[in-house]
């Protein structure tokens, strides 16, 4: 089991936005509360059809606070894809808004896109490594991309494998993993430049119970630090043990959105 306590210090406390600045210099509790419950992302009225006819999303809105723990559930085909890469920018709605605090995200283009993008940690089922590069090679790879300097690379690459519990596989190759092993280093991947918000798609899909339950204390203790995580699953077992907001969607809609919720479908 990764040792939890040490991803405080990994994150170094850091917040990836101040509050404004009557909030840091003595400004109410109450005016801190709202700051932190406001959403970072909002659907509204958000559809997708495709050039075959075929309906991806149908009128999607919801809204998603800073900090929250959101698992989105739905059949295969229900649009829970669809709904993470409208997020990403790697699909434009056919209509409505997905906004990114209050920018709407397709809106944006070039280096703007890739700004938003670097806010967002994604980890995916089938882990997408580079199998030509050594675990800290692909940790580094995605601080490089980010523009982190060599010696940032060089300090935080060991501590983030230390929180997931793979320091001693710091040059193992991908391929000489095993699942739970290569999820861990997503993982670790995807925290290691401090996102804002992490999306995790079927993460634990192709896991056995064990490492299942480890990726998922890992998850809920991002969270608690301040990380905003949208998980998609079919795991019933892992939507129940969680215990946080569940949004069902099944055929392009949503059909339930239950603040403390369970897999029903």
């Amino acid at each position: 089991m990764p040792d939890l306590s040490k991803l405080r210090v990994i994150l170094r406390m850091r917040f990836y936005w101040l509050p404004p600045p009557k909030t840091r210099f003595g400004g109410s509790f109450l005016f801190l509360k709202n700051w932190y419950n406001r959403p970072v992302i909002n659907f509204e009225n958000v559809s997708k059809k495709y050039a075959d006819n075929s309906v991806a999303l149908s009128e999607v809105s919801f809204a998603i606070n800073t900090s929250e723990f959101v698992s989105i559930v739905g059949p295969s085909g229900a649009g829970k894809t669809t709904l993470l890469k409208m997020l990403l920018a790697e699909e434009k709605p056919t209509d409505g808004k997905v906004y990114l605090h209050d920018i709407d995200v397709h809106s944006l283009s070039g280096e703007d896109i890739n700004q938003v993008r670097r806010k967002i940690g994604v980890v995916f089922q089938d882990f997408r490594l580079l199998s030509h590069k050594n675990v800290y090679e692909n940790i580094a790879f995605a601080m490089e991309a980010a523009g982190r300097r060599d010696e940032e690379i060089e300090s935080d690459v060991p501590h983030v494998l230390e929180l997931v519990d793979l320091s001693n596989k710091i040059w193992n190759f991908p391929h000489q993993l095993s699942g739970g092993e290569k999820q861990r280093v997503a993982i670790a991947r995807a925290i290691v430049n401090q996102p804002e918000i992490m999306i995790a798609d079927e993460p634990t899909g192709n896991l056995d119970p064990s490492n299942t339950y480890d990726i998922v204390q890992i998850f809920k203790k991002i969270n608690d630090l301040g990380t905003t995580v949208i998980l998609t699953t079919h795991n019933k077992g892992v939507i129940d043990s969680i215990g946080r907001r569940v949004i069902t969607i099944q055929d392009g809609r949503i059909i339930k959105d239950d603040p403390s919720g369970k897999y029903i479908l």
